[in-house]
Order: C-alpha cells, then sequence, then structure tokens
C-alpha cells in the first residue's frame, strides 16, 4: 500500500515542473518583443501628395459637378507644410469662375463626354418627359441634386422633363425655370466643347431634339 502512495506523489511534481516551463517561456516571447529605450520609430515624410490615375492636360476641359464644364488653363505647384502640392487651375468661363482643384482631389471632377454619350443625350431629348404628381418642392429639390452631380444623362433628364416647347414666363413658374435654364446652358456647353460647335449651333441641335426648332426660327 505505501508504494502506491509514493507513485502518486512523483507524478504531481511532473505536472507542477511542465507548468512553470510554460510560464517562463510566456515572458521571454513577451521581453523579446518590447522595444528598447534606445530604439527610435521609424518616420516616413511625406514629401509629395497621393495622386489619382487620371491625369488631365493643359487646355483640357473637365466638368465639376456644381459649377459646370470648365478648360484648364494651367498646372501649378505650391508648398504646404513641407508637402508639395499639384494643382488645376480651371476656367468656368459660363460663370466666370476660376477653379483650384489639387490633383490628388480630382475625383471631383470627369472629362467631358465622348460622341456615344452626346447622341445619347439627344435621344434622351427627344423621348417624352416623365410626369411626376409629387410637389413641387420636392421635385425642385431632385432636379436641383440631378444637376449638381455632374452626370450628363440625369442633366439631360432634368432638360427634358422641364421643357415646356415655349418661352412665355406665364406657362412656367419662375423656380422651374431657372431650373430649366440652369440645366439647359450646362448641358449646351458639353455640347459646344464635345461637338468643338459654337453656342448657337449647339442650341440649335438641342432645340431640335427638344422640339423647340420652330420656336428658335420666329425669333
Amino acid at each position: 500500500m505505501p508504494k502506491k502512495k509514493k507513485v502518486k506523489k512523483r507524478k504531481k511534481k511532473k505536472i507542477i515542473k511542465k507548468v512553470k516551463l510554460k510560464s517562463t517561456a510566456k515572458v521571454d516571447d513577451k521581453k523579446t518583443s518590447i522595444t528598447g529605450p534606445d530604439e527610435k520609430p521609424e518616420i516616413k515624410k511625406i514629401k509629395k501628395q497621393a495622386t489619382e490615375k487620371r491625369v488631365y492636360n493643359l487646355k483640357d476641359y473637365v466638368v465639376y459637378p456644381k459649377h459646370g464644364v470648365g478648360k484648364i488653363t494651367s498646372i501649378e505647384k505650391a508648398t504646404i507644410g513641407e508637402i508639395d502640392i499639384q494643382f488645376y487651375k480651371i476656367l468656368v468661363e459660363k460663370e466666370k469662375l476660376v477653379l483650384t482643384v489639387p490633383i490628388n482631389q480630382q475625383s471631383k471632377l470627369r472629362p467631358i463626354a465622348t460622341i456615344n454619350q452626346i447622341n445619347k443625350c439627344v435621344a434622351i431629348l427627344k423621348s417624352k418627359p416623365k410626369i411626376k404628381r409629387t410637389m413641387w418642392s420636392r421635385r425642385a429639390q431632385e432636379y436641383d441634386q440631378k444637376i449638381n452631380s455632374g452626370k450628363i444623362y440625369e442633366l439631360a433628364e432634368v432638360v427634358k422633363d422641364l421643357n415646356k416647347n415655349t418661352d412665355i414666363i406665364a406657362d412656367q413658374s419662375y423656380s422651374e425655370r431657372q431650373l430649366f435654364e440652369k440645366a439647359y446652358e450646362r448641358l449646351k456647353s458639353e455640347f459646344e466643347a464635345v461637338l468643338k460647335v459654337s453656342a448657337d449651333e449647339a442650341q440649335k441641335k438641342m432645340d431640335k431634339a427638344l422640339g423647340r426648332a420652330n420656336l428658335s426660327e420666329a425669333q
């Protein structure tokens, strides 16, 4: 009987030794991961701004959603807080406005439409307007959002939906006419830039698609 008791005690001692070894191993790992007081972390200096993939050149036409078509007049550099920043100077002739857009924020810009996109816009202008029965204040807000979205198809839809085939002021409310003219001028300026035509020629093309050709001829 006493022999059996001794065997049990030996087993317990072995288990205690194993636990101690594991705990010391964890402490060693922690020591290796902690950096000494003399070691300094690496500091990376940002010398240039991060740029996006799209690159525009001098005299390129671009579209800034809130202002419409503009022309890049210069590409300039400036140093702000030890960071070299490049930016575009964009002239929006219709609004007599000069925009300064950093190259790394050019997601706000888009290139002007292609010929195919212009042709699709013409098809949109020829289609029937959508008549909504919601309150005008809500519709006006939707139209304004579409105009400032910078998306050419949405711009064409606003022009189509607000077109009355007439220039008689009584046929349109003041706010309705304002939105129509804003969308119409934005779209017309892009027609001019893409098709490389005068303002009058762009207007004739749009008015023909909208069914306003007879009206413009009468004037």
